[in-house]
């Protein structure tokens, strides 16, 4: 089948296997560029098929020649429709790794469940005893508690009073004012049960009680603060309260991986385009604006820049890893580096539908959404007859 991009809002609903497969190439040869990293060389990503997870993957397998088990919860082709482009990525991924003769293997089904975890902790006990690294990236909407069996919604409100800023229609280049009216209820609980670190938590205590965490073992989640531009809407919303918990989380978990050394991180990351923060009103706009201004300043990353230098520079530099005065590890500071928040402060004043394409990087926001379906490729042609039943190689 011809595949083109079918977009519904902040959806794409098509993805394009070759141009997937083309994204996960320029990954690896980005990584391969930078040299060797001397890291974990048994390596489980949990949230594994898209954006940090995906680089983090990459990275820990092109970069340190590591094995690598990634979980996602990914949809699978069928006879014309396409699948997910996680399901793609990883895919390619695979393929990648075979060709290279690195271990990878992956689990596809819901992260959250306990069925998963054991199908994981089972294939790690298989096939590499320990792990030495564990990343966790999840990124859903909703989480089913294990335990209480409740079905939990996060949602993307601020705390208290309503929220009134501008926004932009990506699709359209429509500066508009939007204004979100505060969260209730449960709001703010469903919010932390979703995304804060509870999940995390249960994770590296499954791996510790089945003893797979080599003795030094790291693990990673990754989080986001951002500019006062955003932060009624994000950092100081519920959101924001979910990353809070995640980060307090950090310190419980190195507290309890104590007895073999173990240490946990929170890395705070740049603003990038994903499928989630395209949903968010407010950060579609100010990611087209700090686009325009880190590429002019020659410090413009994408996902698997921003891992590789986490990795190289900061978790296994053989040196103290740096973090903030919060203890963690801060790989957006370019983005918050003062010149370049001042510069975006002036930009956003200025920003209308009017002004835009010139004080913006829309058009550059607008590709790497494209990209995150596998369109807009150098290199990939989108006329041609393709095969969306494209297959994970080693799905456990």
């Amino acid at each position: 089948m011809i595949i083109e991009p079918r977009m519904r809002g902040f959806i794409c609903l098509t993805s394009h296997p070759k141009g997937c497969a083309q994204n996960v190439k320029n990954q690896i040869e980005y990584v391969q560029s930078k040299g060797l990293i001397d890291g974990a060389k048994k390596v489980l990503v949990i949230g594994a098929s898209t954006g940090f997870g995906l680089a983090s993957r990459i990275t820990s397998a092109f970069g340190s020649n590591a094995g690598t088990i990634g979980v996602f919860f990914e949809k699978p082709p069928s006879e014309g429709k396409t699948a997910s482009p996680g399901w793609y990525n990883s895919a390619a991924f695979e393929q990648e790794a075979q060709k290279a003769g690195l271990y990878a293997k992956s689990v596809n089904g819901d992260a959250f469940s306990n069925e998963i975890k054991k199908q994981t902790l089972d294939l790690i006990k298989a096939d590499f005893g320990q792990v030495d690294l564990v990343i966790y990236s999840l990124a859903s909407p909703v989480r089913q508690h294990p335990v209480t069996g409740v079905l939990h919604r996060s949602v993307l409100k601020p705390i208290g009073d309503v929220f009134t800023n501008k926004t932009v229609d990506f699709h359209t280049g429509n500066v508009s004012e939007i204004s979100i009216a505060p969260c209730s209820g449960d709001d703010i609980e469903n919010t932390v049960a979703v995304m804060g670190g509870e999940d995390w938590a249960m994770w590296i205590n499954a791996l510790k009680a089945e003893n797979l965490l080599s003795p030094g073992a790291k693990t990673v989640a990754y989080s986001y603060i951002g500019p006062s531009l955003t932060e009624a809407v994000y950092r100081k919303g519920t959101i924001g309260r979910a990353k809070d918990h995640l980060e307090a989380t950090a310190f419980s978990i190195t507290e309890s991986l104590k007895a073999i050394e173990g240490k946990a991180y929170v890395s705070v990351n740049k603003a990038l385009v994903t499928q989630a923060s395209s949903a968010i009103p407010v950060i579609p706009l100010y990611i087209s604006l700090l686009y325009k201004v880190m590429k002019e300043e020659k410090i413009h990353e994408g996902c698997i820049e921003q891992i590789q230098r986490l990795f190289q520079d900061r978790l296994y530099n053989n040196i103290t890893i740096p973090t903030d005065e919060k203890g963690r590890i801060r790989i957006d500071d370019w983005e918050m580096r003062a010149d370049v928040q001042e510069k975006v402060a002036k930009l956003w004043l200025q920003a209308t539908t009017d002004t835009l394409p010139e004080i913006g990087d829309l058009s550059g926001y607008k590709q790497d959404f494209l990209n995150l379906f596998g369109f807009g490729f150098e290199g990939v042609d989108y006329l041609a007859d393709t095969n969306e039943m494209t297959g994970i190689l080693s799905i456990s």
